[in-house]
């Protein structure tokens, strides 16, 4: 044994957590977060957006978005990692109930500790 630690995010990783949104399994995506992990949404009240902190804040968010966006879709294009921190590239479609359609590119800065998410900071383009 070499004695290095266990890198906190692998892209492996990065792919077990798109798959998770890809399946829109909300289990599998709250289990990717740290018990004190935090969702930024690039949408809110707040100039970051809105942050949704721990593991049912969280779950609080994902549960009534994939209800209400049945054919919500992240395909991303690239990610990369450096120390505990990563980005991922997307296109997200979705089609509300409204039948309004969405169609956004947008980024994720993560931060890992041990394999778990502590920040997922969410970025859109937004098309008006």
């Amino acid at each position: 044994m070499d004695g290095s630690a266990a890198p906190d995010v692998t892209l492996e990783r990065l792919h077990e957590i798109a798959d998770a949104f890809a399946r829109r399994d909300v289990d599998g995506i709250v289990d990717s977060f740290a018990d004190d992990g935090e969702f930024r949404n690039a949408r809110g009240p707040d100039y970051w957006g809105q942050s949704f902190k721990g593991k049912a804040a969280i779950r609080s968010y994902f549960e009534p978005l994939f209800a209400n966006t049945g054919d919500v879709a992240w395909r991303h294009t690239s990610e990369f990692i450096c120390g505990n921190r990563a980005v991922t590239e997307w296109h997200r479609t979705a089609t509300l109930r409204t039948g309004e359609r969405q169609e956004w590119l947008g980024c994720d800065l993560y931060t890992f500790r041990r394999g778990l998410i502590v920040m997922k900071d969410t970025y859109i383009k937004v098309v008006a």
